[in-house]
C-alpha cells in the first residue's frame, strides 16, 4: 500500500491511499485502525506534504561501506568500519515536504546532501528482536539527510550541523512494496548523478538498526530511520535542486534557497 500525507485545495491536511494518479482520503489512523473514505482526488490537485511527522528521526552514521571509503579517501577524515551502529537524531523542526525550499544556513562555508533510505515506524517499539524487527515497519520512504559541514567538523559532534531547520526532507510516498535488503537508490543535483548506490552496501541493515535503536530508545508511530548514505555525497548552493529517488517510492525533490 502507498500512503500520501496531503493538502488539499481548501487547505485541509489528511492521510490518503495512493492509487496511481488519484488520492483516497482516509479516516483514522494508518499507524492503527483507518478506512478509506468516498473523498478522492487528482494527485495533480493536491500538494504531498512530508508522509509522516515524526516525534524523532533517528539515523545511522557512516553506513553504507563505499561512503566510508569515500570518508577517508576523498573527504580526508579518519573513519573505520563501526562496530555498532553510530546512531544520531534529527527532532520535527528538521523536516521539510517535498518541493519545500531547505534553508541554506548564513555563515556556513560547506552544506552536503545524504540521499538515504528511510524506514517509517508503524507501531510502537521497543526491544525488537532481529525476527520481529519488521513487523513494526509501516513502509518506507526517501529521506535527505542535510548536513552542515562546517558545524559538524568545528563542533565535534553533530546535534548542531545535522539538526538546522529543513534539514530533512522526506518523502514524497511511504510504501511497503519495495526490498529494504536490496533497493537502488540515487541522488541528483541539477540533473546530475552523484550517489548510485542499493542498500544491499549497508553495514547494518534495517533489522538491525532497528534491534539496535529500540534496545535503549523507544520507537513510536510516525518515527523515522534514516538508514545512512552512500558514496557520492558532495556540496551544494543555493539555486541547487537535489532530487533523492528510490524505485517504488518516487522522487523526493528540493530546492536550496537563501534562508
Amino acid at each position: 500500500m502507498e500512503f500520501v500525507r496531503f493538502q488539499d485545495i481548501q487547505g485541509g491536511i489528511f492521510y490518503g491511499v495512493l492509487d496511481g494518479k488519484r488520492v483516497t482520503q482516509v479516516e483514522g489512523s494508518i499507524f492503527g485502525s483507518f478506512r478509506k473514505t468516498d473523498v478522492s482526488h487528482l494527485l495533480s490537485d493536491v500538494t504531498l506534504l512530508a508522509p509522516c511527522q515524526p516525534s524523532k528521526i533517528m539515523c545511522a552514521g557512516t553506513n553504507y561501506l563505499s561512503h566510508v571509503q569515500e570518508c577517508n579517501e576523498v573527504m580526508h577524515l579518519n573513519v573505520s568500519v563501526p562496530e555498532h551502529p553510530l546512531i544520531f537524531s534529527k527532532a520535527p523542526n528538521t523536516v521539510a515536504d517535498p518541493n519545500q525550499g531547505i534553508l541554506y544556513p548564513t555563515g556556513v562555508e560547506r552544506v552536503d546532501f545524504e540521499g538515504e533510505l528511510g524506514v517509517v515506524i508503524g507501531k510502537r517499539c521497543k526491544k525488537a528482536s532481529r525476527e520481529n524487527a519488521l513487523d513494526f515497519v509501516l513502509g518506507y520512504t526517501c529521506v535527505n539527510d542535510m548536513s552542515a559541514r562546517t558545524m559538524q567538523w568545528n563542533d565535534g559532534q553533530w546535534t548542531r550541523g545535522k539538526g538546522l531547520d529543513t534539514f530533512c526532507p522526506i518523502g514524497p510516498i511511504i510504501t511497503d512494496q519495495i526490498d529494504p535488503f536490496h533497493t537502488p537508490l540515487r541522488t541528483r543535483v541539477n540533473g546530475q548523478t552523484l550517489q548510485d548506490g542499493n542498500t544491499d552496501d549497508l553495514i547494518f541493515d534495517v533489522p538491525a538498526l532497528i534491534v539496535y535503536i529500540s534496545e535503549w530508545i523507544t520507537l513510536e508511530p510516525g518515527d523515522v530511520i534514516a538508514t545512512g548514505t552512500p558514496a557520492g555525497v558532495a556540496p551544494v548552493k543555493v539555486g541547487d535542486v537535489i532530487e533523492v529517488e528510490i524505485p517504488g517510492i518516487g522522487i523526493l525533490k528540493n530546492p536550496v534557497v537563501a534562508p
